[in-house]
């Protein structure tokens, strides 16, 4: 197997690369999709068309009883023939708007879009054909099969993408990848593809372009291969994608004639964007002339949309401390009976703009908790300067179960109905925390700090200061009320599997 300086000489010219590459790409296969792709597909048309099936029938049972047929001109159809029609039609738009590509499956909001533009698209052409061939179907069969069909398909994706999630985190379902890329390049994205499954890579062959060390995966170095041998595991299928980490020597050049090695083989290209940290809906492609330009929104902290996040977190705010005012009343006597009063705790935090608030928390802690803290900061396990101990002998019996369960949180929905809080948002820093902050990282007060966020859904304490920062501004950039909603779901499923909390 080549050496590094192998493989970086191989990358010295694209002649000796496109070179190189001839010899070893004859003779060429078809193109096949990894057998758990189509095994994944087969099981999602079969699902799709079984939620459409039971909804129609429940549509025809529940709002036409007894009435089974429906008149097309002269001629009675019975209605299963119409809903047969109807569930083919809708088959038949999940199937055009691509919403089982493997690439979208399990993350992202893009496969839920797709079902509901297909289950849109469907009613829209099944009236429309309805209209032409002077189909009387009832119109409350449409209004109860379209939102309780599209509201089912959506669910059971849903439910598989957790199948799918929960397999990707024990090795199954996942793409062999061959990075390409400097050392730093590599080692960046070798990184965050092994602390996420939900994209579907798995990191086997890297193909260094520069002298640099050796990439790991949890301990074990990649095996590296040369510039003449990544079509050659393609055309093996040894590998399923091919990752460009980053640019490469030839530059835009070099990247196309890889494009050109791979066809005919099985192995599809991604190549890593420079624009980390910015979520999809911020970016837009436009091509011209055939050079394309990608067109980056820059962040808004004003405006209308802000206006809805505010709107959307007081009736949150209000929907929650009305459903959870027996919670409230049980874990008070909780603490009352373990440690006495007080019941809440309230702590200076800084919120939007820099202004400080006093948040609220149930009190998990003794009474006496700042006065040992002094004694205990040899013991300090927090990122920056938090303090936090995993075993922390400060926290009360009923306090274990509170922050096990971070119902400790709960009071925080009072500080979003005042305003200095959101439900979602950055996490919400101390003074001294703030007085540390230096370049960039201030600018995670250009909004309302919130009771949960990415940081919340993405290892919480076991975070380092650099990633807590980094998820924090992400966040700031591209968050959406959509965004949101996914974020709130995504953190009760953290709860309840008490990841990081402590």
């Amino acid at each position: 197997m080549p050496q590094t300086s192998a493989a970086t000489r191989s990358w010295t010219t694209p002649a000796q690369a496109h070179e190189l590459t001839e010899q070893s790409v004859t003779p060429r296969r078809g193109v096949d999709r990894p057998e758990w792709q189509a095994r994944v597909q087969l099981y999602l048309t079969v699902t799709d068309a079984l939620v459409i099936a039971a909804t129609l029938a429940i549509a025809q049972t529940f709002w036409l009883g007894s009435m089974v047929e429906v008149q097309v001109g002269w001629i009675a159809l019975d209605y299963a023939v119409v809903g047969t029609v109807i569930a083919l039609i809708w088959l038949f738009f999940l199937a055009m708007t691509r919403s089982r590509l493997p690439r979208i499956l399990a993350s992202g909001a893009l496969e839920y879009q797709r079902v509901l533009n297909a289950s849109l698209s469907a009613f829209g052409a099944t009236a429309i054909l309805a209209y032409l061939l002077q189909v009387s179907i009832s119109r409350g069969y449409f209004l109860i099969a379209l939102p309780l069909g599209a509201t089912a398909l959506l669910l059971s994706r849903w439910l598989w993408r957790q199948y799918l999630a929960n397999a990707r985190r024990r090795g199954r379902y996942l793409d062999r990848a061959l990075v390409v890329g400097s050392h730093h390049d590599m080692e960046r994205l070798v990184r965050e593809l092994s602390r996420s499954t939900a994209s579907g890579l798995l990191p086997t062959v890297c193909c260094p372009t520069d002298s640099g060390e050796g990439v790991s995966v949890k301990g074990n170095e990649l095996p590296r291969v040369g510039r003449d041998e990544i079509v050659a595991r393609a055309a093996a299928v040894d590998i399923d994608v091919v990752v460009v980490a980053g640019d490469l020597p030839g530059g835009r050049e070099a990247i196309r004639r890889l494009g050109w090695d791979l066809e005919g083989t099985s192995a599809e290209l991604i190549l890593v964007s420079r624009l980390t940290d910015i979520a999809g809906p911020r970016i837009h492609l436009r091509p011209v002339e055939g050079m394309p330009l990608v067109y980056v929104t820059l962040p808004q902290f004003t405006g209308i949309t802000h206006v809805l996040k505010r709107l959307f977190d007081i009736v949150f705010a209000l929907a929650a401390l009305v459903m959870l005012l027996p919670v409230f009343l049980v874990i008070a006597v909780a603490i009352v009976a373990d440690d006495g009063r007080p019941v809440f705790f309230t702590q200076t935090r800084v919120g939007a703009r820099g202004r400080p608030f006093r948040m609220v928390k149930f009190r998990s802690m003794r009474r006496d908790a700042e006065a040992i803290k002094a004694q205990l900061l040899d013991r300090d396990e927090g990122a920056g300067v938090l303090f936090k101990m995993k075993d922390d002998p400060r926290v009360t019996r009923s306090g274990r179960v509170l922050r096990r369960l971070s119902l400790d949180e709960l009071p925080q929905f009072f500080n979003v109905l005042t305003g200095s809080m959101s439900v979602v948002g950055p996490r919400p820093p101390l003074p001294d925390e703030v007085a540390a902050y230096d370049g960039d990282v201030s600018r995670r007060l250009l909004i309302k700090p919130g009771i949960t966020g990415l940081w919340q859904v993405s290892g919480r304490s076991n975070l380092s200061w650099e990633e807590s920062v980094r998820l924090d501004l992400a966040y700031v950039e591209n968050w959406s009320v959509t965004g949101d909603i996914a974020l709130i779901a995504r953190t009760v499923m953290t709860v309840l599997r008490r990841e990081g909390a402590y």
